[in-house]
């Protein structure tokens, strides 16, 4: 793993899939935000629906999808990177037959990785031999490079936003380092603990308004999410609401996200040289691929 140079396209030639994969990073411009309760919750929610999903835990550094969830790993990521374990053996089996790869919490050099530590990513994901229909990246919060490598990776980026100033500026913050770096140019606003769908609205058009005044971007409204006991019981009870009351008014918001999700146009080929899990998740093979 550790010979292994940045730019792995070549390397990574895998039989053709029976269908691609759906790849989704949900991340936000600053933490507390709720980005990981969405995460875990559309994950189970597609996976409740009978969709096969994975979700990553994509903040290296300060990883908690296991403790959303009441997972106990024996093993996660920063194992995968120092060779004692390969990705198959960190996953876990969430709620609903969702699969789980958990990361470290409170180990600094994760958040720091090299350029051949971010190859080490790509060929034990590119070695992942279980079908896949949706991956779900929960990224960490901010501008790091594992943020923006992530969501590069991706297929569909969610932006999570709260009505918080703070949340705003750093939103507009992350989605212009994605456009004008990296040139994404479609992201998804979610709204979190909007105290009505006019506010929750309100709170996308101030963010749209100013990222295409200003940036080469389109923003699309994801939807909201209300605020609502159900879901703080859940996460005390360290359950996907979803899961432990699904008729909570967030279990019905995360049903209607998840199906929204499912019916976004699938990728029909990489995109760029950092999108990781290139042939195991495209269409068709690179060209040069064995077969």
């Amino acid at each position: 793993m550790h010979d292994l140079h940045p730019n792995q396209a070549s390397g990574l030639r895998l039989l053709k899939p029976a269908r691609p994969v759906r790849v989704i990073a949900v991340t936000s411009g600053k933490g507390g935000v709720g980005k990981t309760s969405v995460s875990v919750n559309l994950a189970t929610a597609m996976s409740i629906a009978g969709k096969r999903v994975l979700l990553l835990d994509g903040d290296l550094g300060l990883a908690n999808v296991d403790v959303m969830l009441g997972l106990q790993p024996s093993c996660n990521l920063s194992h995968v990177l120092a060779g004692t374990c390969t990705l198959e053996d960190t996953l876990l089996e969430g709620p609903a037959s969702l699969m789980v790869v958990p990361a470290s919490s409170g180990k600094q050099h994760m958040t720091d990785l090299t350029p051949i530590q971010h190859a080490g990513l790509i060929q034990a994901f590119s070695e992942l031999s279980r079908p896949l229909d949706t991956l779900i990246v929960d990224t960490a919060a901010g501008i790091d490079d594992s943020v923006i490598t992530f969501c590069q990776a991706s297929q569909q980026v969610i932006v999570v936003v709260t009505i918080d100033p703070a949340s705003l500026t750093d939103a507009y913050a992350l989605i212009k380092v994605l456009n004008r770096e990296k040139n994404i140019r479609r992201i998804q606003v979610l709204t979190n603990l909007a105290n009505s769908e006019s506010e929750a609205r309100e709170i996308y058009e101030n963010l749209r308004r100013v990222a295409e005044k200003f940036l080469d971007v389109t923003l699309s409204f994801m939807g909201s999410l209300p605020q609502d006991e159900w879901l703080k019981r859940a996460v005390r009870r360290q359950r996907a609401v979803v899961e432990a009351y699904p008729n909570s008014p967030s279990a019905k918001a995360f049903r209607e996200l998840a199906a929204k999700a499912d019916r976004w146009s699938l990728p029909l080929g990489a995109r760029g040289n950092l999108e990781f899990f290139v042939e195991r998740l495209v269409n068709r093979p690179a060209e040069g691929a064995t077969v």
